[in-house]
């Protein structure tokens, strides 16, 4: 069938629109918009999908060779995209106030593409440029609630724009969209269909071919399925030259290293535990700016697998579970706005001397879990929350103090017992507690106490790329504020997030 490519032009959501074609049945990879003409050349491209972008087509050149609209195969433009295809056409593009968040939009008529949505839809936006008026010839399919187009297509062409995302879950139908792209535009057959789960012999097969005999590969493992599965992997494919290591950096979770133990060595891994927590705490002490502390974190991570692999003949490698998410709020992607530096990203410095395998680094956390279920880990590692690679660093805002650890730990490890009480911690993407400077007068045993403000982040997402927040049940509130208050010494006040991603991030820094 071949494959579909998405033109990344630096949204936040590119892999995002890969994945949801992975997952309506056509495989998917990204390449930049200045590739496409070769990527096509090539062949093997059922369809070409030109993402969203922080640009603006009002400020920039096009990039991308007009010849791609004439290659025979469907083209769907989404927000950026919408608005590149609409003036590539010889449409016209404006300026406006914007939508952002839920929208409504109006189907104007019937299309293979909308096939199964209601007259009326709410779709996610956001964007401040929009189609004025579409190329000659185009049909406006829908308009949203400002009047502006909201979905077109060629008379004579497969060719779609849509200024709404439809791959971010706030879009309630955006996978219907993509399966009736994918089966009723492309024309898959449900014999064609690709799933991750059959990528793990390629996944294998690829890292065999990188590590060269006699190569030892050191696995950075916290316990997380994003590093056990990829410990699993590079165990599978050069058996004993992978060596687990877990290092303590003093900002997991209560009881939390001794849980990864347990686990880890419960999978047949025989992990090398370094505990390097004073190392790491002594140098967080005291520092307030976040990116500063994933740095750090980061640098810090570095020199205690460098002074390992001294000491491991052989070890020429570092593998991580790094995800697309991190990859791209990283802004390792050309043309993405840097969001947050992850440690296993941005903070890895040149002076390592380790190369850096990363099998997971195109797939989502779904994905990998899938993966995990074909290499037989246990369903309670599977679906164990995410948990940041520099921990409770990024959890503790404003000045950094082992106080605010301390308290951030002891809370966290209450708002996942409570959940798991109320049989929600499965059914939800990640819970925890976060503290900062800002204090709050209290009454403590009939007196008057200054203490902190504990804030409960619980959300809902399937990705990470956007969240949501759930209306969790007030006896639950309740009981977690009750018990944060009684049993962690210093906070006197508990309040509860309610914001979605975007704008705000899961995590606080």
């Amino acid at each position: 069938m071949g494959k579909a490519v998405v033109a990344n032009f630096g949204g936040q959501y590119a892999h995002l629109i890969a994945r949801r074609l992975r997952e309506a049945g056509l495989y998917a990879v990204l390449a930049q918009p200045e590739e496409l003409e070769d990527v096509l050349r090539r062949g093997g491209v059922a369809a070409v999908v030109l993402s969203g972008g922080p640009r603006s087509v009002l400020e920039e050149e096009v990039e991308v060779a007009p010849s791609i609209l004439d290659a025979g195969v469907p083209v769907l433009g989404i927000c950026y995209g919408h608005q590149l295809l609409a003036k590539m056409l010889g449409g016209r593009v404006e300026r406006g106030p914007g939508e952002y968040g839920d929208t409504k939009v109006r189907l104007l008529e019937g299309d293979p593409l909308l096939e199964g949505l209601d007259r009326e839809e709410v779709v996610w936006m956001s964007h401040g440029d929009y189609v004025a008026s579409p190329p000659p010839g185009f049909k406006v399919l829908a308009v949203s609630e400002r009047g502006y187009i909201a979905a077109m297509r060629s008379p004579d062409r497969p060719i779609y724009g849509v200024q709404f995302h439809p791959e971010v879950s706030h879009t309630a139908k955006g996978r219907l969209i993509f399966r009736n792209f994918v089966e009723k535009v492309v024309g898959l057959a449900p014999s064609q269909r690709w799933d991750p789960a059959s990528q793990v012999p390629g996944i294998i097969d690829r890292i065999r071919a990188a590590v060269g005999p006699g190569e030892k590969v050191l696995v950075a493992v916290s316990g997380g399925v994003d590093s056990t599965v990829t410990a699993v992997l590079v165990a599978r494919a050069v058996g004993g030259r992978a060596v687990p290591i877990f290092v303590n950096h003093g900002l997991f979770r209560e009881g939390e290293p001794e849980e990864v133990l347990s686990s880890l060595r419960g999978l047949g891994l025989d992990v090398v535990y370094v505990d390097a927590s004073e190392r790491f705490l002594s140098r967080l002490e005291g520092i307030e700016d976040c990116e500063e502390r994933r740095r750090i974190v980061g640098e810090t991570f570095a020199e205690v697998f460098a002074e390992v692999a001294s000491r491991i003949e052989g070890a020429k490698w570092l593998a991580q579970g790094t995800l697309y998410p991190d990859v791209v709020e990283s802004g390792a992607v050309k043309g993405a706005d840097r969001i947050k530096s992850h440690h296993n990203v941005a903070g890895l410095p040149r002076w390592l001397g380790l190369k850096v395998l990363e099998p997971l680094r195109d797939f989502y956390k779904d994905e990998v879990r899938a993966i995990g279920r074909v290499l037989g880990l246990p369903e309670e590692l599977i679906n164990r929350h995410p948990f940041p690679g520099p921990g409770l660093a990024v959890r503790v805002m404003g000045r950094f103090t082992r106080e605010k650890l301390e308290i951030a730990k002891r809370a966290s490890r209450i708002v996942e017992e409570e959940l798991r009480r109320a049989g929600l911690y499965d059914k939800v993407w990640q819970a925890f507690a976060a503290v900062g400077d800002d204090k709050w007068v209290g009454v403590k045993g009939d007196a008057r106490a200054v203490g902190h403000v504990v804030i409960i982040r619980v959300v809902q997402s399937e990705d990470a790329m956007t969240a949501d927040w759930p209306q969790l049940d007030k006896e639950i509130l309740s009981r977690i504020s009750s018990r944060l208050t009684s049993e962690v010494p210093g906070v006197v006040m508990v309040a509860y997030a309610i914001t979605q991603k975007p704008p705000a991030t899961i995590e606080p820094c």
